[in-house]
């Protein structure tokens, strides 16, 4: 086992693919009819796709078919899929690159661990899928976060111990399943709603690198 390891969320973390799922579920609930807000839509973040369209209907107080739903889940994507077609390396936050850089250059290895079940498209088309040693994402999971299924099967990828492993989240969910996993979290975003991580930082600019060398050493003398 190696002693040290980082897992990234994807949406908001790497990159900010969170104005593209709110315009695609915005145009989904304005065609059923459903106010729906960038507030609301903070309640999707770090949840899958399925539980997203649960909620949605549930501020409607609509109930359909299984059928329906999927239709519907396939819409959604689909008008994802065409908003993230145009992205490029230009829509990496802030800094990213920076603490990926370091970190390769430690040895230490990375994993992606992601709801998002289009994390490897988007990762190549802002080219950083080399710097990832395993990609976790929803099509290998089957239980949303907070569950902490995904950042466990990403420390067995990476061969890593989960209480020395570290978690970048931005979303409450994320950091709830960092947490459960028992791994040291990271929020990125508002740290009045990512308290219960371990660390906060608004964005990756605040984030010394002498801060992730200090980790690394507290990580690496846990047992």
């Amino acid at each position: 086992m190696k002693k040290t390891g980082f897992i990234f969320d994807l949406d908001g973390v790497i990159v900010d693919t969170a104005k593209y799922h709110y315009l695609a579920w915005k145009n989904l609930a304005d065609e059923l009819g459903i106010q729906f807000t960038e507030d609301d839509n903070e309640k999707f973040k770090g949840v899958s796709r399925k539980r997203c369209l649960e909620i949605l209907l549930e501020m409607g107080n609509i109930s359909v078919s299984k059928e329906q739903f999927d239709l519907w889940l396939q819409e959604k994507n689909e008008d994802y899929l065409k908003y993230i077609s145009k992205m490029d390396k230009s829509e990496i936050l802030p800094d990213v690159p920076k603490v990926l850089e370091y970190l390769k250059e430690k040895g230490i290895p990375m994993a992606l661990g992601s709801a998002s079940k289009n994390a490897v498209s988007i990762l190549k088309k802002v080219e950083l899928m080399s710097y990832f040693d395993a990609i976790v994402d929803g099509t290998q999971v089957t239980k949303a976060k907070p569950d902490p299924e995904v950042f466990l099967i990403a420390a067995k990828k990476i061969g890593v111990k989960p209480k020395n492993c570290v978690v970048f989240e931005d979303a409450l969910a994320g950091i709830e399943a960092a947490n459960a996993a028992g791994m040291e979290s990271i929020g990125i975003g508002d740290v009045n709603i990512l308290s219960d991580a371990d660390h906060g930082f608004n964005n990756f600019t605040e984030i010394d690198l002498g801060f992730l060398n200090d980790l690394i050493l507290v990580l690496k003398s846990k047992n």
